[in-house]
């Protein structure tokens, strides 16, 4: 009889357990960019049963990565699925973004933050079943993708409720102008301005356009408090010296913000015990008036 209730049970929980759906590497043309770019997109378990509208969760990957990285490495659709009656059910799209850190280039010639804002969003709003305000729209990554979250909603706060960056790329003037050349030359020299550039040099009017600690120094305090922030960065995390300025700018322009340092390093383990926590934090952003 005991074995009969378990085979009853078993068959009850598989039976009702409700998988969401990943399509993967779908296509949407870019003027901006002048070609396609590939995503990924989660649709909730009752996405083709009902004809509901639904939050959107922009998910961002790290440098060297792309649309794939969530949901091959981060099992973002296995935990989405599993939070299921814990979280409100939600489209969660993951976009290509190469290695362009999610912004314009100094030089024009990726325009990458123009695609997001002016091409990609309306494009996600206008073919799924959306709710196309910024109660309704949250934006969250890791590393790279972490500091495209941050670029996003301190430059666009208007759009988002909720930026939850994972283990952010942000660097301090002092990492940037003693940073190793190698790294200037084939990283941030593409982004902020000419390779070979060295000390101050390489804080030119493009980077200080994109520095993170810079716009949350300049911007208008009223307008970031719109958003909701939550920074997680692993304390052994190469990058935990720009996510603690970040945590220290935020505190000096008194914007609110839920800061996290959990014993870690910079792998898919923590992001991937970290994003239960992102989708119950922004949850909580949808469900505000």
């Amino acid at each position: 009889m005991k074995k009969l209730c378990y085979l009853l049970l078993l068959v009850t929980t598989t039976t009702f357990a409700q998988q969401g759906l990943v399509k993967e590497s779908l296509k949407v043309k870019s003027a901006a960019l002048g070609k396609d770019v590939e995503y990924n997109i989660y649709l909730p378990a009752d996405y083709d049963k009902s004809n509901r509208q639904y939050p959107v969760l922009y998910l961002l990957h790290g440098y060297g990565d792309d649309e794939t990285g969530w949901t091959q490495f981060g099992e973002a659709q296995i935990i989405a699925d599993k939070l299921q009656g814990e979280v409100a059910p939600m489209i969660i799209v993951m976009p290509d973004a190469g290695v362009s850190w999610y912004i314009n280039s100094y030089d024009g010639k990726v325009k990458y933050e123009d695609f997001f804002i002016k091409e990609f969003i309306p494009y996600i709003d206008a073919n799924y079943r959306t709710r196309p305000t910024k109660q309704y729209r949250a934006v969250a990554g890791l590393s790279m993708g972490g500091y495209g979250t941050l670029i996003m909603a301190t430059k666009h706060p208007e759009l988002f409720s909720s930026a939850a960056p994972l283990s952010s790329g942000v660097f301090t003037d002092e990492e940037i102008i003693n940073g190793d050349p190698n790294m200037w030359n084939n990283v941030m020299g593409n982004l902020y301005g000419k390779k070979d550039l060295t000390g101050k040099d390489r804080l030119t009017e493009h980077y200080n356009k994109n520095s993170i600690l810079k716009i949350i120094e300049t911007a208008n305090a009223d307008e970031l408090k719109k958003v909701r922030f939550y920074i997680d960065c692993g304390d052994k995390d190469f990058l935990i010296k720009g996510n603690m300025a970040l945590h220290a700018a935020l505190i000096d322009k008194k914007i609110p913000h839920e800061f996290r340092v959990r014993e870690g390093v910079h792998n898919w383990t923590y992001w991937r015990t970290a994003l239960p926590e992102v989708l119950k934090f922004i949850s909580v952003s949808f469900h505000q008036q």
